[in-house]
């Protein structure tokens, strides 16, 4: 079993303990103060604190063992749980911000008192930057040799890219509500609150299209870096019974699991035996190298001609 299936997904709970506080304040203070803006970061942060626990269901459904109708296992739940997950944040997340901000432009409500609005933004700010640091560290954890760009970039578990783009975007919609309300009171203009909505539901629509895109390429078999490729190749090829490494195939089943289809050509004056123990020596060297390769199929193509 995958350090996927094992690990606890501590970045989600963060993310997850942080929106709900979060959520609630956030439409407390929208209701109070009439901000269209802290409405739609309440939105977003309810969408989020969803998505934390959709996220959460994948995690559990990816972790089945191997059956006969799946088996390779159900490690693609997770991808297809975190493609729902961009659906919510674009429909529930950006759709209503986008609503709100149309709204709040053409029939502008006049807006109250903006300090607890303040106060939130400010607690909010502070706990989704905790929640960020946390899924930042678990992203390095998992890449210790890369920067944080290339960590984010190279990453395939939903559990942790997802949350960082969240927490991130979450970020960036607080200070956009801030500036918002904050040039909504100073100028008088409503309006302007209304366009900090429209601004927060196109950062939403965007995130969750990105994401959308990244789990729809795991979903439908995503293949191994070509750096990685590169190293299976160059391990297979230094066993000395191997004469041609032929075409290598991968296909991810999982964050953490990788399935490898390697054609090789073996000397032809190998035995049986002897051809038994090179497929079983590359094996143990592919999974020493890489243990996140789970599922080695060798195609021997020199086979029919070890008689021997």
């Amino acid at each position: 079993m995958s350090h996927s299936s094992n690990h606890r997904p501590i970045a989600i709970y963060g993310a997850l303990g942080a929106n709900v506080a979060i959520a609630v304040a956030k439409l407390l203070v929208a209701k109070v103060s009439g901000s269209s803006a802290i409405f739609s970061e309440g939105i977003h942060s309810l969408a989020d604190t969803g998505n934390e626990v959709l996220l959460l269901v994948g995690l559990h459904l990816s972790r089945r063992p191997p059956d006969a109708r799946h088996v390779y296992g159900h490690g693609k739940d997770l991808y297809f749980w975190s493609l729902v997950v961009a659906i919510v944040l674009f429909a529930l997340g950006g759709g209503m911000s986008l609503y709100e901000g149309v709204t709040q432009v053409l029939r502008p409500t006049v807006l109250r008192d903006p300090t607890w609005t303040f106060v939130v933004l400010a607690v909010a700010f502070m706990f989704e930057a905790v929640s960020l640091t946390i899924a930042l560290r678990e992203l390095k954890k998992a890449k210790p040799g890369e920067s944080l760009w290339r960590a984010y970039r190279a990453s395939r578990d939903p559990s942790v890219y997802m949350v960082v783009a969240e927490d991130s975007v979450a970020l960036l919609g607080i200070l956009t509500a801030f500036i918002a309300v904050t040039l909504a009171h100073l100028t008088g203009i409503s309006r302007l609150d209304g366009v900090g909505s429209l601004t927060i539901g196109a950062l939403l629509s965007v995130v969750a299209v990105l994401l959308a895109m990244e789990s729809r390429t795991l979903l439908v078999g995503e293949s191994a870096s070509p750096a990685l490729l590169e190293e299976l190749r160059a391990l297979a090829n230094a066993d000395a019974a191997v004469c041609r490494v032929g075409q290598i195939m991968t296909m991810r089943l999982g964050p953490d699991e990788i399935l490898l289809n390697v054609d090789l050509e073996f000397r032809s004056d190998l035995t049986m035996p002897e051809l038994r123990s090179a497929i079983q020596r590359i094996e143990r060297a592919i999974r020493g190298a890489h243990a996140e390769v789970s599922r080695i199929f060798i195609e021997a193509s020199s086979l029919a001609k070890a008689s021997r």
